[in-house]
Parts: structure tokens; sequence; C-alpha cells
């Protein structure tokens, strides 16, 4: 439990340290402790989850402080965090002109840049001097606008025309004309730019913001650094949740319930038990094989573990380098024949070991008996077949999945896994049926 109102303030970091494990009352109480310097700042660095559970349960007098400190753009993350009947409490704490801003962001997706970007930015005209421009700033800043990175430069429809950098503006001559200081070739993002596309941008050029414009040109808002650090992170969540083998968690891991949780998890892992059933089939299919020669079942998992973990492996860097944007569509050959002989190098080196490891057992132990070469070359080619395979079906299928427009995240390991595992039961048992043939079998 959190120290009563009587004790001594607790320090952010201490708050901050406790807070995925307290309770809501807990939170509200710690929160409450909090000394006031630095309230504004704990609270600005929530989440939009955490910002709205705790303003929910804040008295109406509190909540309009709350709710009035963030910008339009997290305001909107905030009301899409809450039911929709909560929304409206939250809503209504808002002036006209503040509600209207996001009600606007709130038509946009989520995910694009209409959904990201702030309607709040520093704007001049182009007939303005230099001297003229600052001054408008500095009465921008004060009165509505709490993020100066860049000024930019509209015509009376609201169309861009150039941007100016806040050192471009001091540097400048006093009496010069804004038209003729700023830059005009300006990178933007058009409102329904993905917001993974929008966070490559900043990462090729290093952006502290980037406007926004309309279809016909207009500027509507900006896109900042500090959202995109949220969207990478987000996104690199979802990516490793989905190579896991489950459907992305929408919630921090605590924050979602557990039957929510099995019913993120249960559908995959249905699929991928499905998918091993292939597994068992496949092998019977070989049972004369093996009641044969019951030392060939003793290498399957081997076999089959090799072929899946190098197919995790590519499937985990190409699903990345999607993300990044690091290869396009059209480069799919190209990877193909880089993990061709990828996989024919690494599967060569594990059959090789594989190899070694039963001559060198059979030395010490003779288990294998007069045919441990020939039951040694088999393991190895098979391997080396399976490795290969694995190899290229997990560079391949992220790329096939992007093509068809499903999220190449769901080409995950365990997918990768279970499909390697059937063909390398298959791969093992005919190289043991073509080389074994009339020793061993």
């Amino acid at each position: 439990m959190m120290e009563s109102p009587q004790s001594a303030p607790l320090s952010m970091e201490e708050l901050h340290e406790a807070w995925p494990v307290l309770s809501i009352d807990e939170r509200l109480e710690g929160f409450r402790l909090l000394p006031t310097p630095v309230k504004d700042d704990f609270f600005l660095g929530l989440s939009a989850r955490e910002q709205a559970e705790l303003i929910l349960h804040l008295e109406p007098a509190e909540r309009r402080t709350w709710v009035r400190l963030l910008p339009p753009d997290d305001l909107a993350d905030l009301v899409q965090a809450v039911e929709p009947e909560q929304a409206d409490s939250i809503l209504t704490q808002l002036d006209d002109a503040s509600r209207r801003e996001v009600n606007v962001l709130l038509a946009y997706a989520e995910d694009d840049a209409g959904g990201l970007m702030n309607p709040r930015f520093a704007r001049v005209r182009p007939d303005m001097t230099i001297d003229e421009a600052i001054g408008y700033l500095r009465k921008q800043a004060r009165e509505r606008v709490e993020t100066v990175y860049y000024a930019y430069v509209l015509d009376a429809e609201q169309h861009l025309l150039g941007v100016l950098s806040l050192r471009q503006l001091f540097q400048a001559a006093s009496d010069k004309r804004v038209a003729n200081v700023m830059q005009r070739d300006v990178i933007t993002v058009s409102e329904d730019t993905d917001q993974e596309a929008v966070s490559r941008l900043f990462t090729e050029h290093g952006f502290m913001a980037l406007p926004v414009l309309d279809a016909q040109q207009r500027m509507k808002g900006i896109v900042t650094v500090d959202d995109i650090v949220d969207v990478v992170q987000e996104e690199a969540t979802e990516d490793i949740q989905k190579a896991g083998g489950m459907e992305a968690l929408e919630a921090p891991y605590f924050e979602v319930g557990f039957f929510g949780m099995l019913k993120k998890r249960i559908g995959w892992l249905l699929v991928l038990f499905l998918g091993q059933m292939l597994t068992a089939t496949a092998m019977s299919s070989f049972e004369d094989e093996i009641a044969t020669a019951v030392v060939l079942s003793l290498f399957v998992p081997l076999i089959i573990s090799s072929g899946g973990n190098s197919g995790s492996q590519a499937s985990t860097l190409i699903i990345r380098s999607l993300a990044l944007g690091e290869m396009r569509l059209k480069d799919w050959w190209r990877v193909a024949r880089r993990e061709l002989l990828s996989g024919l190098v690494l599967g060569l080196v594990l059959g090789v070991v594989g190899l070694g490891r039963i001559l060198v057992w059979n030395s010490i132990t003779g288990i294998y008996g007069e045919h441990a070469l020939a039951l040694g070359i088999t393991v190895a080619l098979s391997v080396l077949g399976v490795v290969t395979f694995g190899t290229l079906a997990g560079s391949m299928l992220p790329l096939l999945l992007r093509r068809c427009g499903f999220d190449p995240a769901s080409a995950s390991a365990p997918f990768v896994a279970t499909l390697v595992d059937v063909s390398g039961v298959v791969i093992y048992f005919t190289v043991a049926s073509l080389l074994l043939r009339g020793t061993l079998l």
C-alpha cells in the first residue's frame, strides 16, 4: 500500500518504479502525494491508457485541470483509450475550440499521420519581416502552440509555401522578408500516410517534426518526433508479439484480462497444433522404415529443429528488414539467392558437425554398428537439405504475405518452424530410403 497523505511527498522516480504493480486507488493516492512542481511531468509521461484511467477516477473539478493540460493529439489518444460512454465525460471538460480539434483528429485512422498530428503549429506569412515573424511566433507560443521546432510559411488558403527553422530565423537579417529566407523544398506527408512510413522519414532525415497536408495541399498539422518514438515502440512490440505466434496485445501485459490474454494466444496455438499433426502424419508414412531401423527415429528431433531454427532466423531477419524499409518486394530474387547460398553453407557446417558426432560417438560406444558412416552421411545430407529449405522458406514467406496484403509479422517463427517440421521429416526419410536401402532398410 502507498503511504498516507500525511507522509512525506514521493519522488517522481519512486512512483514511476512502483506504478506497474499499484492498484488504481494506490496510483491515485501516490499521484496526489507527488510534489506540485513534478506532477505535470509525471502525468504527461504516462501512456494514454494510464492517463485515462487516472482522469476517470479524479473528481470532476480535478479532471478538468488535467484534461486541459494535454495537447489535442494526446487528447485524441486518450479518448480512443476509453469506452465510448466514458469519452463524453472527457470531451465535456474541453472548451469548444479544443473539442473541435479533438473531434477532427478522431475522424482519422489511429495509425495514420492524420491521427498522430497536432493541429497546433507555428505559422507565419511570407510577406512578414524576420522581426515580425519572431514577434508573431512569440505570441503563438504564449497562447496555444506548445511545440515550436519550425515555423511553417502559409498563404491565405493555408497552403504550405515553405519552412523556417528557428536557427534560420535568428540568423537572418531582421529586415528581410520570410519569403526570401524560407526553404521551399519541404518534405511532407499526407493525412493517410501510415505511421510506419512516417517513422522511416524521421529516421532517414533526422527531423524534429513533419508537416501533414490534405489532398488540396493545405497544411493540417505536424507530427512530432516524440509521437514517433511511441509509434516505433508500439510497432516493434506488435511485431515481436506476432513473431512469437500470437495476436498483438493492445495494452500492457498486466492490463490485459486473463480471458483476453487467452483469446490472443489460443488462435495461433491451435493453428500450430494442427500443423504439428501433419508432422505425425508425415512420420506415419514412413512407419515401415522406422520399424526396420529404429535408430532413424533418434535423429528426427535433430533434423527438424535444425530446419526450424534456420527458418526462424531467416523469417526474423526479413520481417525486421521489411519493417525498417531496408528491402522491397521487388528485391525478392536477391533475397532468395542470398538465403539459398546461406542455407547451403549453414546446412553444410551443421551437417559436417552431425556426421562427426555420429562417427566419434560410434567409435566410443559402437552404438550404431557397422553402418555408422552411412547413417552419418544420411543425417548430414538431410540436415543440409532441411536447413536450406528452412532458410529459403523462412525468407520467402514474409515477402509472400506482404505481396498478398497481410502483415509480414504473421509469418511468425513458430509458423515457419511448423512448416519446416513437416518438410524436414519428408526430406530425412526420403534421403534415408535412398541411401540406406539394402543396408539398414
